[in-house]
């Protein structure tokens, strides 16, 4: 199985860190195609923007690129908040899936919290990475010196561009 890796390795307590892992993820799935087109933001561009039409090929990666980029922004966080931070970012690609990779130094393993009010923000991480990831986990790292939790997606190219 041929699998590319992107490594974004991290500071204890960066300023930013949730954006600058979006941003990595995102130029990482714009150089491997799972990004049709982006809009003067930056992100994945709306239907039917700059006057034409999407395929629903185009749509469907877009869709992907954002649960992506929502996945990446949950476990990050969940890094910051829980595990005082990330320590890297890995981006695994193969022609199958995406795995997306957040280290940390904390080994207390990732659990989901259930809210009092699922009106109220927070405690709502995992539960968004469980709906829009295909599988994810978590795994100590070999060294001791924290874990790994991971999230991986199906990739949206169709075969014959993979």
């Amino acid at each position: 199985m041929n699998e590319e890796i992107r490594r974004l390795v991290l500071g204890r307590g960066a300023r930013g860190v949730v954006a600058r892992c979006r941003d990595f993820t995102l130029d990482a799935l714009t150089t491997w195609q799972w990004i049709p087109r982006l809009s003067g933001r930056g992100r994945p561009a709306a239907d039917g923007q700059y006057g034409e039409e999407r395929d629903d090929e185009e749509s469907h990666r877009a869709e992907v690129a954002e649960d992506v980029l929502l996945m990446v922004s949950e476990l990050v966080s969940n890094a910051c908040v829980h595990a005082g931070g990330p320590s890297e970012l890995v981006l695994r690609r193969t022609a199958e899936r995406l795995r997306v990779e957040v280290g940390d130094g904390s080994p207390e393993h990732p659990r989901r919290r259930t809210a009092a009010d699922p009106a109220l923000p927070g405690g709502h991480g995992l539960l968004v990475v469980e709906r829009l990831a295909r599988d994810w986990g978590w795994e100590p790292r070999p060294d001791g010196t924290g874990k790994t939790v991971w999230a991986e997606v199906p990739s949206p190219l169709p075969r014959q561009q993979r």
